[in-house]
């Protein structure tokens, strides 16, 4: 039983957090009709930056939410969550960075645990 509940806690996790990083990246395809005024945190280029920042947002939290390739998805996910939260955010104050650094602790612990029972990767077990 406590292992069915830790299950649905990890879909609900991956659901959560991964539908609502969305909301956040899908917006931001636009900008590649015209890349050059996205931020350019990492010193790579405004393209690559929005690239990286597309597949930390878009990409990764749709491969998370159905739970396919869930660790590996995660990283990018938490890696672009790191650089907003400490790189982008670093001079703001607490509640500016707060929804970096909480979607920062969900892709970290998504990375630790996996996707659970409930996921593509749950099921080709």
């Amino acid at each position: 039983m406590k292992n069915n509940l830790n299950n649905i806690a990890l879909l609900i996790l991956r659901l959560g957090f991964g539908g609502f990083m969305l909301t956040h990246g899908i917006p931001k395809i636009s900008n590649l009709s015209d890349p050059s005024q996205f931020p350019d945190p990492l010193g790579v280029g405004p393209m690559a930056s929005l690239i990286l920042c597309l597949i930390g947002e878009v990409l990764a939290p749709i491969l998370i939410i159905i739970g396919f390739k869930t660790k590996l998805a995660a990283v990018p996910a938490a890696i672009t969550m790191f650089v907003a939260g400490f790189i982008v955010h670093a001079n703001d104050d607490l509640g500016k960075k707060e929804h970096a650094l909480l979607y920062l602790i969900a892709f970290v612990v998504i990375l630790l645990t996996g996707a659970g029972k409930y996921s593509v990767d749950g099921m080709r077990k």
